[in-house]
């Protein structure tokens, strides 16, 4: 008897470790199989899979095709797939994996370039970063994000100094095809003062890429900075991925407690891959041939981005939109003005005739800058932006001649100034002004104690 009760805690402590084995495996899955495909459209029944969800589609060869559920109609799941989908045919194996999107995380993804799927581009070998980060990242109470209250230097004096950026802002960087965006945004790579930069490159030319990396961005740029790259050639899904994994890495970073600057060509690509999946699994069209779900997913990418809690790290955001024909009325770019923080317009004009950047002054504007600048600052900018609109007002008259010096005082003024004020505008991507020198440049032209007596009142 008393060596049966000395057996009990061996039997209860076996049972113990095989309850635990047990508890680490799926079970049993039940497979389905592929009875569908129309375009990249996948249709599987016969298996159960929540949305956002993993399958593997098995084709005759035993190879796997990655793909994700994005919706479901009765018995049959709707799946789009991550990679090529050559070679799979009728009655193919579905197996859900039971795993959802991760994106893996870490201080070695710093100078390294990746794909949508967080795999290696370039030929530094494979990445060690271990920790993971939700592909959708978490909600953030609104309440709990630390206002924008000091600026950041991205290193071009127009932006310094008339567009003021705040640490935490988003702003979009509206324009046409060919009118200098990416050169933008490798500048602002180089000479910001953020301690990380994030640059998703959504569904652009892959001959994009690399000219980005080596002719753009450099191997200093590169040092801090993490790539990911996503071409025009690669399915909807994935291009949707690019741009979730480049936010959860800067997501990562800013809880970190690092200062993260993001930058994302384009937004218009991101909604572009949504709407192919929305028309796939027949939702209707909206507006312009874009389903409901595109107007959707746009705010809970951009509004990822910001500051984090009081005294933690910040994410200052800039998304490209493609104006398509540069018409700035496009779905996408209403929307994406209309949650942003600010808007920064390139001008075809100003491109043609040799001024780079080409940013439109009159069109763009920084919401955020009243918070971040004194009052000294705001009259030159103010002062700048009323004289260079007041000279394009009367560019016609001006330049045919039909105006005489002297009948107007402002005007005038404004012809004086114009050479200034062009040649403030004018910057060498190979130049960097920081904000200091932005300000004092901008301060220059624009003395307190010259500005009219109404216009220092504020």
């Amino acid at each position: 008897m008393t060596a049966d009760l000395n057996r009990n805690p061996i039997w209860a402590e076996r049972i113990h470790r095989l309850g635990e084995r047990m508890g680490g495996t799926r079970g049993m899955v039940v497979e389905g199989k592929l009875t569908r495909m129309v375009g990249l459209t996948l249709e599987a029944v016969g298996c159960r899979a929540a949305i956002g969800g993993r399958c593997d589609v098995i084709n005759a060869a035993g190879e796997r095709v990655e793909a994700e559920v994005v919706g479901f109609a009765g018995e049959s799941l709707y799946l789009m797939p991550t990679g090529d989908i050559r070679g799979l045919e009728p009655d193919a194996r579905v197996v859900p994996t039971g795993r959802v999107s991760e994106a893996a995380v870490g201080d070695e993804l710093l100078g390294r370039i990746i794909d949508g799927s967080g795999k290696p581009l370039d030929s530094m070998g494979p990445l060690h970063a271990t920790k993971r980060w939700p592909l959708n990242g978490g909600y953030i109470n609104p309440l709990a994000r630390a206002p924008i209250r000091e600026p950041l230097d991205v290193g071009i004096r127009a932006i310094n100094a008339l567009l003021s950026v705040g640490r935490g802002q988003r702003l979009g960087l509206f324009a046409g095809s060919g009118v200098g965006k990416s050169v933008l945004l490798g500048m602002m790579t180089r000479y910001t003062d953020a301690d990380v930069v994030v640059v998703g490159l959504i569904g652009e030319r892959g001959r994009e890429v690399k000219e980005f990396v080596d002719n753009i961005l450099g191997k200093e740029g590169l040092r801090r900075a993490v790539v990911v790259a996503v071409p025009a050639d690669q399915p909807p899904l994935r291009r949707m991925h690019g741009a979730m994994l480049a936010t959860a890495i800067a997501e990562y970073f800013r809880d970190q407690g690092k200062h993260v600057l993001l930058l994302m060509d384009s937004l218009t690509r991101f909604a572009q891959a949504q709407r192919e999946i929305g028309l796939a699994i027949n939702e209707p069209p909206a507006t312009k041939g874009y389903p409901p779900s595109v107007f959707a997913k746009l705010p809970q990418l951009v509004e990822r981005a910001g500051n984090g809690d009081r005294g933690g790290g910040s994410i200052t955001a800039f998304y490209t939109v493609l104006a398509e024909g540069d018409d700035q009325n496009d779905p996408i770019a209403d929307a994406a003005r209309a949650i942003l923080d600010g808007h920064i317009v390139l001008s075809r004009r100003l491109a043609e005739s040799g001024q780079y950047p080409a940013i439109d002054i009159e069109a763009s504007v920084s919401r955020a800058m009243n918070e971040i600048t004194d009052v000294p600052h705001q009259r030159a900018t103010r002062e700048f932006k009323q004289l260079y609109s007041l000279y394009q007002q009367n560019r016609d008259l001006i330049s045919v001649g039909a105006y005489e010096l002297g009948s107007n005082d402002r005007i005038d003024l404004a012809i004086g100034a114009m050479p200034s004020l062009q040649e403030f505008l004018h910057q060498d991507m190979h130049t960097r002004f920081d904000l200091n020198d932005s300000l004092d440049d901008l301060m220059t032209l624009f003395p307190q104690d010259t500005l009219p007596a109404t216009r220092r009142a504020g």
